[in-house]
């Protein structure tokens, strides 16, 4: 029986194909598009998934899509009219959107994919909880699924139990732990959707000032981790911007301006709201478990992506273990979404499996040695092919001890928003310079932007203070007090943004300011030569870390294939491209001619 899973129309758009239960392949619309966080129709992505698999559309069996369009549009009707006549523009800008395409999914997959289908449509929480708990390797476990918001539901729990979820409570819009966040991501000045990770990330640099603020005025708390919104304060209900002038006044002023500098005020708020949501994803828990008895818990939807919180919620000892759906966000409602058809709608048994049945994520495109060369002939491009892996990672591992960045791309690309070892920039995470070179010179972003240390799995504890995996890099955990530098007093008095340039540990460009990292495990049996390549390393320096970010400079999707990587490689200064087993040296390559439609020439097959 095969699948299809769609997710479309709101943000990062995917498809997935799944058969008799287990997935076959899985991509983001954006990656074949070249447009970050693609809202359209995933042509491309279904194109991709059905080639992959060597079939055509009339041979499913059914298509299933991550959300009821009908619910979804009876919110915004509702919500609209309750706070009428505010928000007309943004209702005037809504509604042909949702009356030309949007309320006619079913049209719209016919004439995009097939016709004569069935198809099926699964509430938007109910995918996330499928995709969370159905690739676990948990036989029963409880489940949360937290985001902005899906038709109604924004925050829901329930039970996953061999072939069956089911959700048991679920907290309504416009209370919405995602939606604080990102409202707190357009109050310091980045682009909500996208700049939650962020946020994130400049919350170590900042004092938790504003946590009283936000729960005496913000939020009404309970102790279960449901809460009510103040609606005074927000604008995202009606408006085209996520606060209004009241919360300018608690906070000391407007929001930041995107792109001007940052202030200790935009580090304050970061850590107040990460503090905040960890208080709430921590109540959330407590209540799980004592209302389900479950001791293991499945996460998903966007608020799962947040790193931060899960290390705390796993070492809070809450649940024996928690399993996060790599693919978090809307991206994996496609894959949940053809899982819960599979299993609820058709009643098919969950096939048997060993551990997490996801295996890395790497479900997306690959390319052979001979595509490689085939396709980067139009360049002039100069490359030394190695004979074999151990080799490769040989030569590989070198260029890195001696302080050089490396573009990598290594067989199927991953699904999800995270760069795990096949579609990776690479360096010596021991270098002092690693973090800002990476940043200012060749990812073009923020400087105050941790990297994240992929490590071999069997040494993640010599590193690292946690005892379990995290191949996906959802997980953070404090570097171990061995590693860590003593600082001085000058040191430990810098505040804010000064505490960047002071080295914390002996991996100093994969530890943050309040020594944590966002850990890869790297594993033998779902990415070999990520791994050897680590092993070659560790042979070499005696340190089984490197850093690991996405291969894409600011603003552009992660690299999909050959081409777009080594026009990334030659428009920054990283000074390899390892393709497969060719090995691309910038000092060997003719000059790069930039021409403003190279992304449109090689953004497709």
């Amino acid at each position: 029986m095969r699948i299809l899973g769609i997710s479309a129309f709101y943000h990062d758009s995917a498809a997935c194909l799944i058969q008799d239960g287990h997935v076959v392949a899985a991509a983001q619309e954006e990656r074949f598009s070249r447009k970050r966080h693609d809202a359209g129709f995933p042509r491309q992505a279904v194109d991709f998934c059905l080639r992959q698999h060597g079939i055509k559309a009339e041979e499913l069996d059914a298509i299933a899509f991550y959300d009821k369009p009908l619910l979804k549009f009876d919110r915004i009707l509702e919500t609209h009219l309750a706070f009428a006549p505010r928000g007309l523009k943004a209702y005037m800008m809504a509604i042909p959107l949702w009356l030309a395409e949007k309320l006619w999914m079913p049209t719209v997959i016919a004439r995009e994919v097939t016709a004569g289908k069935p198809m099926l449509f699964t509430e938007h929480h109910e995918s996330h909880a499928a995709s969370a708990f159905f690739p676990s390797p948990f036989e029963s476990a409880a489940i949360l699924t937290v985001d902005g918001v899906g038709e109604w539901a924004t925050t829901s729990y329930g039970v996953g139990r061999g072939s069956e979820v089911q959700l048991l409570k679920e907290m309504h819009f416009p209370n919405s732990l995602g939606l604080l966040y990102s409202a707190f991501t357009y109050f310091t000045g980045f682009k909500v959707n996208s700049g939650e990770y962020k946020v994130m990330g400049l919350a170590p640099y900042g004092e938790p000032r504003y946590v009283k603020a936000i729960l005496e005025n913000l939020i009404d708390l309970k102790d279960d981790g449901s809460f009510a919104v103040n609606l005074d304060y927000f604008d995202y209900c009606a408006g085209l911007r996520m606060t209004n002038d009241k919360m300018h006044g608690l906070f000391g002023g407007p929001p930041r301006p995107p792109e001007s500098q940052l202030t200790q005020r935009e580090m304050d708020l970061a850590r107040s709201v990460q503090e905040v949501t960890e208080e709430i994803v921590l109540r959330m828990a407590r209540h799980i478990r004592k209302e389900t008895g479950e001791r293991h818990l499945c996460l998903a939807g966007g608020v799962a992506l947040n790193c931060v919180a899960n290390g705390k919620l796993l070492r809070a000892g809450i649940f024996d273990d928690i399993y996060i759906q790599p693919a978090a966000g809307d991206a994996g409602g496609a894959l949940g979404a053809a899982l819960g058809a599979y299993h609820h709608h058709f009643k098919m048994l969950r096939p048997p499996r060993s551990g997490d049945w996801q295996r890395g994520s790497y479900l997306g495109p690959e390319y052979s040695d001979a595509e490689i060369v085939t396709r980067l002939k139009s360049f002039g491009a100069a490359s030394t092919l190695y004979p074999d892996d151990a080799t490769l990672c040989s030569e590989v591992a070198k260029v890195l001890a001696e302080g050089k960045v490396a573009g990598w791309f290594q067989g199927r690309m991953e699904f999800g928003p995270r760069a795990l070892g096949a579609r990776s920039i690479i360096g010596d995470a021991r270098s002092r310079e690693m973090q800002k070179t990476m940043n200012l010179k060749i990812k073009y972003r923020e400087s105050f932007r941790p990297f994240a240390p992929a490590v071999l799995a069997e040494k993640v504890s010599d590193w690292f203070e946690i005892d379990r995996p995290s191949p996906y890099m959802l997980l953070v955990a404090h570097v171990l007090e061995k590693h860590r530098l003593s600082m001085t007093a000058e040191e430990q008095a810098l505040w804010g943004i000064e505490k960047l340039n002071v080295p914390r540990s002996s991996i100093p460009s994969v530890t943050h300011v309040d020594y944590s990292a966002r850990l890869q495990t790297v594993h033998q049996d779902t990415n070999p030569m990520f791994h050897g390549l680590l092993t070659q390393f560790e042979a070499l320096t005696g340190c089984p870390v490197l850093v690991n970010t996405s291969f894409n400079v600011r603003g552009e999707p992660i690299v999909e294939n050959p081409e777009q990587a080594y026009a990334c490689f030659m428009r920054t200064e990283m000074d390899v491209l390892v393709l497969g087993h060719h090995v691309f040296l910038k000092t060997d390559q003719p000059a790069w001619k930039e021409t403003d439609d190279w992304r449109n020439e090689f953004a497709l097959d």
